[in-house]
């Protein structure tokens, strides 16, 4: 089982709406994945390879060089996109 941390600034609105669209996409495609929700805040607790955040916040925690599989998302709806990016994550760290 793959963890997964879905975080934004402040763990409530735009992250909470992420997570159920993840959660609808792990369904979809049988995905063996546990989804956290969070605040950017229990990142440095995370122990699992992937954090799913908004496109602006996975920039920034790519230039501080956050060793995780960041993926960023622009459109919280599009579960096409979530599809797609967390897939290539997937296929990164080495889980098919």
């Amino acid at each position: 089982m793959v963890k997964v941390l879905v975080a934004c600034r402040a763990g409530v609105g735009s992250s909470l709406m992420l997570k159920i669209k993840l959660n609808e996409v792990i369904a979809e495609h049988k995905w063996d994945m546990e989804v956290i929700h969070s605040s950017l805040d229990e990142l440095s607790s995370f122990d699992g390879p992937i954090v799913v955040t908004l496109s602006d916040v996975a920039d920034e925690l790519k230039e501080e060089g956050v060793k995780k599989e960041i993926v960023g998302i622009r459109n919280l709806l599009d579960k096409k996109e979530i599809y797609t990016k967390v897939a290539k994550a997937l296929q990164d760290i080495g889980v098919n």
